[in-house]
């Protein structure tokens, strides 16, 4: 059985497994602003979704991951389509995430309806990463 719900203080432990660039005072703040999600597998915590508001107006994933063992069963998918549907409930009619240009998540986002719209390089030698892509979707209808 898989169930969703937003992210809750007791899910640090499990949520720093997947996801070590949050610090704790930035969890909470997840878990205040309900702006995080985690999935469960029969009540199991297996994967997580976080998102801020671009320009404190549009939705950005800034976090989907599926622990590797869960992986390739459609629970991304449905994690994100259930934020989706969050999203739209909530108003937004546009919703933003990104991607570095060497990771396979950029066709998975593409599968789910997103388009490219820009990117960026990081080329300051403590920060440098292959390219950000930065992907859209139009949720309007």
């Amino acid at each position: 059985m898989i169930r969703i719900r937003p992210v809750e203080s007791a899910d640090w432990e499990f949520w720093y497994q997947l996801d070590g660039h949050l610090t704790q005072e930035e969890f909470e703040n997840k878990v205040r602003t309900r702006r995080g999600y985690v999935l469960l597998v029969n009540e199991k915590p297996v994967g997580l979704l976080r998102y801020n508001l671009f320009w404190d107006n549009t939705p950005f994933c800034t976090m989907l991951f599926i622990a590797e063992k869960y992986q390739g069963n459609g629970y991304g998918k449905q994690l994100l389509t259930y934020w989706e549907n969050e999203m739209r409930m909530q108003g937004y009619e546009m919703l933003l995430t990104s991607t570095q240009v060497d990771e396979t998540a950029q066709h998975f986002y593409r599968k789910m309806g997103y388009k490219d719209c820009g990117g960026f390089v990081i080329d300051i030698p403590k920060y440098a990463q292959p390219m950000e892509l930065f992907l859209i979707k139009d949720i309007s209808l």
